[in-house]
């Protein structure tokens, strides 16, 4: 089949006619070819862990998809750390220039340890199609303090007092949050990252944003020049604000955020923010970005159409056209999850939209 528009919701094939399986994806543009990046889903309720990897496919523009296998494969050997059966989640790839590598960060959890390990997972490749090595794993900036760190922040009896109820805070809003202070707490031995993305600015710097102190609070943390590490210097945004599935872009100068609240696996609204001069600097949340209903559910801007934000893509050659990318999850059979692709468009300089279409091409950001 070859597809000249998009349709959110619906089964959407590769150039195969099979399914495209690629959840909680991002996508790289490199050397005229788009690569989407995504956890590669199995039937029921065990496609919710990892049974195989991260898959990867290709498209000249962005309609028709060529599966190009799995990018990263999880282990058989269950020392791993990408144990088979193990969480593997949104995966994202950045290339850099300097090493001449393909660099994919993930967030992991050891497998048979739930939710509970909250690392970032790294590999790296040769070719954008991979194979992936796996690299290692880490909790972010151990031994560094934020930018916007405060004193009591530092404050040991505080730090000991997070630490010795650590296994009360799930990973879910709890009124315990507000109370204590988990940015020291994970000090030693780094912060937590669940939900991620990544994000190349104009000077070849890549961030890491990612949702930490128990989903709590969002993260964006500098890199290191081979995109491996962290630099140390990081900053913490929307204290007990509660976002996940964070996704960064910028125009015209400005950073921006789409993001979803914590409420695992069922839809919520989305989130939105405007930073005017620096990632690492004052963020301002600003308000729903979402317009519309998705009549295949009658899901509107409070439930983000049935769906959750995983990337923004800046569409290659197009000054002024994104992509706001989104899944419908189907965690009681996961390989059913739905992919939601919907243009994003400026209000302003300062705010944008997401409408709601149910067919759409790339036409659309040549009109204005």
């Amino acid at each position: 089949m070859n597809y000249k528009y998009f349709t959110p919701g619906s089964i959407w094939n590769d150039t195969d006619g099979t399914p495209i399986n690629a959840h909680g994806g991002g996508l790289l543009f490199h050397d005229d070819t788009y690569y989407w990046y995504g956890e590669h889903k199995i039937e029921g309720t065990a496609g919710n862990v990892a049974m195989v990897g991260v898959h990867c496919y290709s498209s000249p523009d962005l309609y028709n998809w060529t599966d190009e296998g799995i990018a990263l494969t999880v282990s058989d050997d269950e020392h791993s750390e990408i144990a088979r059966g193990c969480i593997l989640e949104r995966p994202k790839v950045i290339f850099n220039a300097k090493t001449g590598k393909f660099v994919m960060w993930f967030h992991l959890e050891r497998k048979g340890e739930g939710y509970s390990t909250a690392r970032s997972g790294v590999a790296v490749a040769d070719s954008p199609a991979g194979p992936f090595t796996f690299k290692h794993s880490l909790r972010p900036n151990a031994g560094h303090w934020p930018v916007n760190v405060t004193e009591d922040q530092k404050d040991p009896e505080s730090i000991a007092a997070a630490q010795a109820r650590d296994q009360e805070f799930i990973g879910e809003q709890t009124h315990l949050h507000q109370h204590y202070n988990l940015l020291g707490s994970h000090y030693e031995g780094g912060q937590m990252a669940r939900d991620m993305n990544l994000f190349v600015d104009d000077d070849s710097k890549a961030y890491h944003v990612y949702a930490s102190e128990h989903n709590a609070t969002l993260h964006i943390a500098e890199l290191t020049d081979d995109y491996t590490g962290h630099t140390g210097n990081y900053v913490r945004l929307f204290p007990t604000r509660f976002m996940e599935a964070p996704a960064l872009f910028k125009r015209k100068g400005k950073y921006f955020l789409l993001a979803s609240g914590c409420t695992g696996w069922a839809p919520n609204a989305a989130r939105s923010a405007l930073a005017a001069d620096t990632l690492l600097g004052l963020w301002t949340e600003l308000e729903n970005p979402c317009h519309g209903t998705n009549p295949q559910n009658n899901l509107g801007p409070e439930k983000t159409f049935g769906a959750q934000s995983t990337y923004v893509l800046h569409i290659h050659g197009k000054e002024d056209a994104y992509i706001a990318l989104f899944d419908i999850w189907c965690p009681e059979n996961a390989i059913d999850g739905r992919y939601v692709w919907l243009p994003l468009t400026f209000d302003d300089e300062t705010r944008y939209s997401i409408h709601w279409h149910d067919q759409w091409d790339l036409s659309l950001f040549d009109a204005g």
